[in-house]
């Protein structure tokens, strides 16, 4: 049954543009991993693609924490932890 109210949308389901940074790591990550697939240049004394592979692991927590503000903003979390 639809919720007439809520726009034809199910009670449940709102939309959460703050998981979109849950998508940086697999872009990072598999989806560019072609176009970085190489030794040179060198970056900091690494080949380009270890450099790539590390700045994807930084990115990575990042990305995960950015969702998780974006949902407390929303009131969507938990509070205080």
């Amino acid at each position: 049954m639809r919720n007439e109210s809520s726009g034809g949308r199910t009670p449940g389901s709102r939309k959460r543009p703050a998981l979109l940074w849950l998508l940086l790591p697999y872009v990072l990550f598999l989806a560019v991993l072609p176009l970085v697939n190489r030794v040179t240049p060198t970056v900091m004394g690494l080949p380009f693609l270890i450099f790539w592979m590390l700045l994807a692991t930084l990115a990575t927590p990042l990305s995960v924490w950015l969702a998780r503000r974006g949902d407390l903003r929303r009131g969507l979390g938990e509070e205080g932890s």
